[in-house]
């Protein structure tokens, strides 16, 4: 751990043995406790705590399923410290294989924090055991669960590591889900153990699913990497490509995804569009690569003709990426879309507004003033302000407004100059968006 969250770690799991402590000598124990009961409940709690799985954009554990059997037949002053003991056991495999350094052991005791709460609830009410009469009570213990367990995760990651508090709460609320789903599940099963502990083995299957399930999960995900990393090096190939055969397209679209970037950004585009948007701004040229040499490169302005058989680039940039399908397939739609006007009058289906991708309209603006700023073969560049001015006067007709509005921003704060390196750059602009790892 870095000395930030060292301090962060090592104070909440300070105050956590004050805490405890205190529970543990001032609450008085008023139930008659069986050791083995005790016993296989924390060696079950440490089991169950192993059993992670992803959903949303955290992880959650079942270990509602036995924290209520734990506040009902341990001795309720000592449940936070044998909660923080069943962390301890479900870690030290990790421990002992030196997957993870010794000192984060005193996570054991921070995370322990949420079961401060509902002791201190159900010490303060006495609700017995549990029936109708007292839900409520059980429903305010459980509550007390989420609010104690959020105070110690904000510290823990705010300080300690530097998360943003929403990032926290957002990660936080899908496992406090699964939380709400098996408490329930875990008090009935706490109910039934007072007089027949053995009925707790009934969730024995239920865990045994949960584990199979988040098995296959993890080997989903694994698979899915594995494709997303066949369609980067995809991504990388078609760039060099397009690198090799004309240097103004490719240093042009490394231009364009810096630029997208910055636009998306600003316009709150969602983590879901945004690889589509990358790949979308990286190959919207990629069709080029079938384009006649004498057009590509011709130094003056074409004919109609020659015009005509340019802009067949988006059609055969779509062809290209819906040969190799899946991602990149929708992408390829984007491409095909991305010389389409806000009025209708663009190429090369006269799709209008809100027809035409959010994705290819921020690629079109992008590309149309990264064009208008860049010296060519036929022409100088305008100038950042002459370019800002067209973009402005075309908005409405050529351009979403909005976008032009997200772009202008942008250029006014003052953009990034494109990386001078040619493959380095490209794998750079990837590796910030957190697609690839730059080299």
């Amino acid at each position: 751990m870095e000395r930030r969250e060292r301090v962060a770690v090592v104070s909440m799991a300070l105050l956590f043995v004050v805490a405890a402590g205190a529970i543990a000598l001032l609450v008085p124990n008023q139930r008659e406790i069986d050791p083995v009961v005790v016993a296989a409940l924390v060696l079950g709690y440490a089991a169950i705590c192993r059993v992670e799985f992803e959903i949303g954009n955290g992880m959650a554990v079942p270990e509602a399923l036995l924290f209520p059997p734990l506040l009902l037949l341990a001795p309720l002053p000592l449940v936070p410290l044998l909660v923080a003991g069943a962390f301890l056991l479900s870690r030290a495999p990790e421990f002992l294989r030196r997957e993870q350094h010794i000192d984060r052991w005193l996570y054991s005791l921070s995370d322990s924090w949420f079961s401060i709460g509902p002791v201190l609830v159900l010490a303060a009410l006495d609700p017995g055991m549990a029936h109708f009469g007292t839900v409520h009570v059980f429903a305010l213990a459980f509550l007390a669960q989420l609010a104690a367990g959020t105070v110690a995760a904000l510290t823990v990651e705010w300080i300690g590591i530097g998360t943003h508090p929403g990032d926290t709460i957002r990660s936080a609320g899908w496992a406090y889900g699964v939380d709400a789903v098996f408490w329930p599940v875990g008090l009935m099963g706490a109910v039934a153990a007072v007089d027949a502990p053995f009925s707790l083995l009934a969730i024995g299957p239920l865990v045994w699913l949960l584990t199979v399930f988040s098995r296959e999960r993890r080997q989903r995900h694994a698979a899915a990497v594995e494709l997303n990393r066949a369609y980067r090096g995809t991504v990388m190939l078609l760039s060099d490509v397009v690198e090799c055969d004309d240097d103004y397209t490719a240093e042009h679209c490394r231009s364009v995804v810096e630029l997208v970037n910055m636009v998306a950004d600003e316009m709150g585009v969602s983590r879901q569009e945004r690889q589509e948007l990358e790949f979308a701004a990286l190959l919207h040229d990629v069709g080029k690569i079938a384009i006649p040499k004498e057009i590509l490169h011709k130094p003056g302005r074409l004919t109609d003709e020659e015009f005509a058989v340019m802009k067949t680039h988006t059609i055969e940039g779509q062809v290209l990426l819906d040969k190799i399908g899946g991602l990149l397939g929708r992408v390829g739609g984007i491409v095909r879309s991305c010389h389409e006007r806000w009025d209708g009058g663009g190429y090369p289906d006269g799709l209008a507004g809100t027809q035409i991708p959010l994705a290819a309209r921020i690629v079109f603006a992008c590309d149309a003033y990264n064009a208008m700023t860049t010296d060519r073969p036929y022409r100088d560049s305008i100038g950042s302000a002459a370019a800002i001015a067209e973009l402005r006067s075309n908005a409405g007709t050529q351009f979403d407004p909005a976008v032009v509005e997200a772009l202008v921003e942008v250029v006014e704060r003052g953009i990034a100059e494109p990386h001078p390196s040619a493959v380095e750059a490209v794998r750079a602009v990837i590796g910030r968006a957190g697609l690839v790892p730059a080299a």
